[in-house]
């Protein structure tokens, strides 16, 4: 299987200068990064070709991005069946060179949500403090809510290249949106400078549908520090009328080398 799509930086006004080209260049980067949740969003078409909606019902993926993607490449993602009945993905830039991988899968059964109590309400501070290993650690998340409107969902879908007609027609919320609340959990409970998505493991557990209410609700389960970047990892929950509809472990980069 083989998807083609030009990257579209969405994020070249956000407060995460990462996408920003100038800002970008002085980390060495050659423009501003699409962001990795639009990847992760490039990534998710194939499964969906392949699963149809039971994937956003109860399928998995893991995606991990290794190096940047530019606006207005045109790059490949290619599909590879794997032994059991998984897929096996990766985005190739128009250069050939790699620059993420992902593993999908459709298990046969829909696996048990999590207690949802587990996870903190309420609101995040209204003058978050500078991310580090001690405001992170220390900090009990504040939880977001955002509407899902299926009519205006075209600008987004029109934004990631999607053409597939599932969602169009059936109104479903895709995967790389209900993603990017994972970014805005992390952003709304600390203020980070320039930061970097690594990597995601998504576990869906039902679809969300117009008008839905989401409610995303995080955890801080880690920090570190590799080759000079410091890492957080969050174990996000997102919500619908008490009933978890996703749970990502989602990493990134909160203050890269340099910084």
């Amino acid at each position: 299987m083989r998807y083609q799509v030009s990257a579209y930086n969405t994020a070249t006004t956000s407060t995460n200068k990462i996408h920003d080209d100038a800002v970008a260049r002085r980390f060495g980067f050659r423009g501003g990064l699409v962001p990795g949740v639009d990847v992760y969003g490039y990534l998710c078409h194939l499964p969906v070709k392949r699963w149809g909606r039971p994937w956003l019902e109860q399928g998995t993926i893991t995606a991990r991005f290794e190096a940047p993607v530019y606006d207005g490449d045109l790059i490949e993602i290619t599909g590879e069946p794997a032994d059991d009945d998984a897929l096996t993905l990766t985005v190739f830039d128009s250069a050939g060179a790699r620059c993420a991988t992902a593993r999908a899968a459709l298990p046969v059964e829909r696996p048990p949500g999590p207690p949802i109590g587990s996870w903190p309400i309420g609101p995040p501070p209204t003058k978050p403090p500078p991310a580090s290993a001690e405001t992170l650690l220390a900090a009990s998340f504040g939880s977001l809510a955002a509407g899902f409107v299926a009519e205006r969902a075209d600008d987004y879908l029109d934004d990631i290249r999607e053409r597939l007609p599932l969602f169009r027609q059936s109104g479903l919320a895709h995967p790389g949106w209900l993603l990017r609340l994972a970014n805005s959990v992390l952003i709304a409970n600390v203020r980070m400078g320039p930061w970097i998505h690594v990597e995601s493991t998504t576990q869906h557990f039902g679809v969300v549908v117009d008008g839905d209410r989401v409610e995303t609700r995080a955890l801080v389960t880690g920090v570190h520090e590799r080759s000079g970047h410091r890492f957080v990892d969050l174990d996000v929950l997102l919500v619908v009328e008490d009933r978890p509809v996703a749970r990502i472990a989602h990493t990134a980069i909160y203050r890269p080398r340099g910084a």
